[in-house]
């Protein structure tokens, strides 16, 4: 018999206002006693992680694991905190990206335009706006024809560089009908890869990644669901209802009798429960959908994934966003900020209990990945969001 891939939950659950003190109040505002906790361990994880980056790849300019990654964070910091030492360091880090790109993708993650995405914000806060400009003309490309669909390393994740530019800045820096351009060539691929299949009428729109049909949000369907479902990217809205409704309804039949879902259309294993495979990921796709569409059944069924989270999240392969309880929690963050249900914002901080006191070891050899998504950074990211619960966003996927 395998050995389980997450711990079994050692906190009880949400039970009523007793089960909250002293971590925050009827409003949601968390107590200074707690939110001390939490800045003195963001102040231990990031001397760690500094340390941890002197052994570093100097070579790796990504946010997946490379330098815009952690410059990502530090300027992360720099909007919780406002302290403009984060600031310097967002540069320092972000600066050692764009001396290393590669040319060879254009992906927020796993390509250049992400480090050149972070590098425009950090100017424009600096205010230095020729070098945001040009870092900004440098992130639009003049065409994605060869480019797979996915986040990590496709038209959504390129998708993904615009917005958080658009956002940062707080002004439509990049227009919104090459946004929608772009969100239509995404749809139009996965209406010409269903009628290819000859599956239109379960399923309109399907998408592939290295000939797999992924679920989750870093491969596959939700991840993209969930942004053709974005207010304002889709040229035309009935395509919502034709296209993209019936699609998102064939993934809801892909649950599993626990309420999480497989990583790959076919694969009947329900093992994983992940931000990139399985429940913690699809729960960005259904509440938007309920968003959209009004259908109270993705609502349920995205509480459903919560459930799951809560069961089995707590995941042995460390603390970070992509397959960790750090990224897990998210999930509790996004149902706390739709429902104001406190017992997701309860749930989410009892997993920053686990990582303040260290309730586990790290059998993954965590502290071997100190950059963005894969580990430490991503941990620090969470706990920062956490100081500011209905503003948190899934750093390089919530929009």
């Amino acid at each position: 018999m395998s050995e389980p891939r997450a711990y079994k939950n050692p906190y009880p659950d949400y039970s009523g206002p007793e089960s909250v003190q002293g971590i925050f109040d009827a409003h949601g505002r968390l107590t200074a006693a707690f939110a001390g906790r939490i800045s003195s361990k963001i102040s231990e994880l990031l001397a760690v992680m500094e340390n941890g980056l002197k052994s570093a790849d100097p070579r790796d300019c990504t946010g997946y694991t490379g330098w815009a990654g952690i410059a990502l964070l530090y300027l992360h910091l720099h909007t919780v905190y406002g302290d403009p030492a984060f600031l310097q360091r967002a540069f320092d880090h972000v600066s050692r990206s764009l001396k290393c790109l590669t040319g060879s993708r254009v992906t927020f993650l796993c390509g250049d335009v992400g480090p050149l995405a972070v590098a425009a914000v950090v100017y424009h806060r600096l205010q230095r706006p020729q070098e945001a400009e040009e870092c900004i003309n440098r992130t639009v490309v003049k065409s994605t024809g060869n480019l797979p669909n996915e986040l990590l390393y496709g038209r959504v994740g390129y998708l993904y560089s615009l917005i958080f530019i658009n956002q940062q800045l707080q002004q439509e820096v990049i227009p919104a009908q090459y946004i929608q351009q772009v969100c239509d060539t995404v749809l139009a691929s996965g209406h010409n890869l269903s009628q290819r299949m000859r599956i239109v009428e379960q399923s309109p729109l399907m998408y592939e990644w290295y000939q797999e049909q992924y679920v989750g949000a870093a491969h596959g369907l939700t991840g993209i669901y969930y942004y053709l479902m974005q207010p304002g990217f889709m040229t035309d809205e009935g395509r919502l209802l034709a296209l993209v409704k019936p699609s998102v309804d064939f993934v809801c039949r892909l649950k599993f009798p626990t309420g999480n879902y497989p990583p790959c259309v076919g694969d009947e294993r329900d093992l994983l429960v992940h931000w990139c495979h399985g429940a913690p990921g699809i729960i960005y796709m259904l509440l938007q959908a309920y968003k959209v569409f009004g259908v109270q059944q993705y609502l349920e069924d995205a509480v459903r994934c919560g459930e799951v989270v809560w069961q089995r999240g707590l995941l042995k392969k460390g603390y970070g966003l992509c397959h960790g309880a750090a990224g897990n929690a998210y999930c509790f963050l996004s149902l706390y900020k739709l429902t104001q249900d406190p017992k997701y914002l309860y749930r989410t901080c009892m997993v920053s209990e686990i990582k303040i006191k260290k309730k586990f070891a790290h059998p993954d050899n965590f502290y071997d990945f100190p950059l963005e998504i894969c580990g430490m950074a991503g941990t620090i990211y969470f706990l920062a969001d956490l100081l500011q619960p209905l503003a948190a966003k899934f750093p390089a996927f919530e929009v």
